[in-house]
């Protein structure tokens, strides 16, 4: 396998990864690889597909819309 040496790594960002690593058990080279495969290996989300799945959900549930005056009145529901 491949191997990379990082340099200067800043004090506080070396501990932070040290302590991530403790607490998941992991050594400090495998907490790295994790970080990279999490960053990396992610997908990146479609607005478009998310805000039809938003709206599926809602008229699932028959949400009322989230206007002005909806949030208005839901602000100064039982205020005086």
């Amino acid at each position: 396998m491949p191997g990379i040496t990082v340099k200067n790594i800043p004090e506080d960002l070396y501990e932070k990864l040290r302590q991530n690593a403790a607490r998941n058990r992991r050594s400090i080279n495998n907490e790295i690889i994790f970080c990279l495969e999490q960053i990396l290996e992610s997908k990146k989300l479609d607005p478009q597909l998310q805000l039809e799945q938003i709206r599926k959900l809602r008229e699932e549930f028959d949400l009322p819309d989230l206007t002005d005056d909806f949030l208005d009145a839901a602000k100064n529901d039982g205020r005086p």
